[in-house]
């Protein structure tokens, strides 16, 4: 299954609930998120942690590097909808 970036694939839920995919994405993780544009380095630990109706998990986006020292308002404008979902990373700092 190919899976495409968000403006191209639809309404994500209907992706995410693809059984196909959730295996895929617990197979090969690194593959599926380069996929979506996102190459993580070798030391960065990729976990697939599958939500329940009693479950569910909150993505917290990496802190960008040079970003010590900015205000709450300023981190939230690097915060995209993708790195909210785990598919994509927060902007850099210009």
């Amino acid at each position: 299954m190919q899976l495409l970036p968000v403006a191209a694939a639809g309404h994500p839920a209907l992706l995410y609930k693809s059984d196909a995919y959730r295996a895929r994405a617990v197979r090969e993780p690194r593959k599926v998120l380069a996929e979506f544009g996102v190459r993580l380095p070798p030391e960065t630990a990729v976990r697939v942690w599958d939500s329940t109706a009693e479950v569910r998990y909150l993505v917290l986006p990496m802190r960008p590097p040079g970003t010590e020292g900015m205000s709450q308002d300023e981190l939230a404008a690097l915060v995209t909808r993708d790195s909210m979902i785990g598919t994509g990373l927060p902007k850099v700092p210009a």
